[in-house]
């Protein structure tokens, strides 16, 4: 089994009669990173606040493997910041200049000093903030500043990053930047905790995610276990030409019967009635199947094999968003159901 280095055991913080973290139970194991996932005032800042020591629980405990030791509760230990780097949130800074703040953080966080001026330009260089390295932070983008402020969370090449919404204020292109340097960091072995409301950007990223709701876990798993929760899974294959409306029907049933041993024998009425429709506006078909990757290998050979003088499929996926969205929408109902019966 692989080694834990972070674990949050009952951990439960209130404000006065409010409770945004209740009785959380979580295990980060060397080298996963893991997403929390969960609307606004979820929960998911004010845990990872606690995890940063901002916020003190009222009860339970937060562990952490500290260097060559075993888990250690993290109020007994006086220093984590070499350990641990943190982007809490929406960063503020005082308004020096990029350079002049990001070798502050590198001197606090005991980076060696004859290294800083080389790490400082490596990581200004990977996002793209070379130009603005001597200027004031008061001129940067909210983009910008949420950039520094990731740069500033691994300055000082910690162990575990822990990323509160890093998405935030990012135009697309420089949420795919940020989603291939987690990639890197994971290659180095890295354990990353990412909090985020953001399904696509986890579901791409993480190894497992943590659905949190009302202050509570309701679901920690991979997408794909998660999806097989609702046992519904889908493919959807992209076509060359549109199909005609008028052969639309027998074809359709043509397709069920051929695909029948793989499509999905309980499909939920509240998802689709059918396990096969066609989307005129998208030129595809969505296929309700039974979720085995053996299956959606065959349902592609059938439908480029029997179907070869009806249609050409061009593209052919199973999109890990719709899934999670749909399972997390599931588990959050299903949990404000049981606080009301409770």
């Amino acid at each position: 089994m692989s080694e834990i280095v972070l674990k949050l055991e009952n951990l439960t913080k209130k404000f006065g009669n409010f409770t945004a973290v209740n009785q959380i139970n979580l295990e980060v194991c060397r080298g996963e990173t893991i997403g929390l996932v969960g609307p606004n005032g979820a929960g998911k800042t004010t845990t990872i606040k606690m995890i940063a020591k901002i916020l003190r629980p009222n009860s339970g405990r937060i562990l952490m493997r500290t260097n060559h030791s075993e888990l250690e509760d993290l109020q007994h230990v006086s220093s984590t910041v070499t350990q641990i780097g943190f982007l809490i949130d929406i960063p503020n800074f005082y308004n020096m200049t990029a350079n002049q703040l990001l070798r502050y953080f590198a001197n606090l966080q005991k980076y060696p000093k004859d290294k800083i001026n080389q790490r400082i330009n490596e990581l200004l260089k990977l996002f793209k903030l070379s130009d603005w390295k001597h200027e004031k932070v008061k001129n940067f983008s909210k983009g910008m500043t949420q950039k520094l402020g990731i740069i500033q969370a691994i300055i000082h090449d910690p162990e575990i990053i822990i990323l509160d919404e890093p998405q935030t204020g990012l135009d697309p292109l420089a949420r795919v930047e940020i989603r291939k340097y987690i990639r890197e960091l994971q290659a180095l072995g890295k354990t990353i905790f990412v909090a985020s409301h953001m399904l696509y950007e986890i579901s791409e990223v993480c190894d497992k995610i943590a659905l949190i709701n009302l202050g509570s876990i309701i679901g920690f798993d991979s997408v794909e276990n998660l999806a097989l929760t609702l046992k519904t899974s889908e493919v959807n294959a992209v076509l060359l030409n549109p199909l005609n409306a008028s052969e639309l029907d027998p074809l359709l049933k043509r397709l069920t019967e051929n695909l029948n041993p793989y499509l999905d024998k309980n499909l939920d009425p509240n998802i689709s009635k059918i396990p096969i429709k066609y989307f005129p506006e998208h030129q595809g078909l969505k296929v309700y199947f039974d979720g085995k990757s053996e299956s959606k290998g065959e349902i592609l050979k059938i439908l480029i094999r029997e179907f070869e003088s009806d249609f050409t499929v061009i593209s052919f996926t199973q999109p890990k968003t719709s899934q999670l969205e749909r399972v997390y929408a599931e588990m959050v109902k299903d949990n404000e159901i049981n606080e009301e019966g409770e």
